[in-house]
């Protein structure tokens, strides 16, 4: 494979807009991104406030400023589909799917 070298592309010709439509095009793509810039911006500060929540509400339970038996008694006692307690057999399965195939 052959590189191609500086001097070849300082040589290349490159169509580019006059300076005056260079600048309106960065000030047109600056005020049409703005909103976009702004709501980044809100969800990162989201972000960063939901970590530090995370934090402190781990503190405080470790720590005994919160007490979380109440709600922790009024968990579920029953688990989800996707419980590592399922006692079915997967050979009743009369339809078994092409991943169960593999790895049978």
């Amino acid at each position: 494979m052959q590189n191609i070298g500086q001097a070849v592309v300082k040589n290349l010709w490159l169509a580019a807009p006059p300076l005056e439509e260079q600048v309106e095009i960065c000030e047109h793509l600056l005020t049409t991104t703005k909103p976009l810039d702004e709501t980044i911006s809100r969800l990162e500060r989201e972000i960063d406030f939901i970590g530090e929540y995370r934090t402190r509400l781990i503190a405080d339970i470790v720590t005994g400023k919160l007490d979380v038996r109440e709600a922790a008694a009024r968990l579920p006692d029953e688990a989800g589909p996707d419980s590592a307690d399922d006692t079915t057999d997967p050979a009743d399965d009369p339809d078994p799917t092409d991943e169960e195939e593999a790895i049978a």
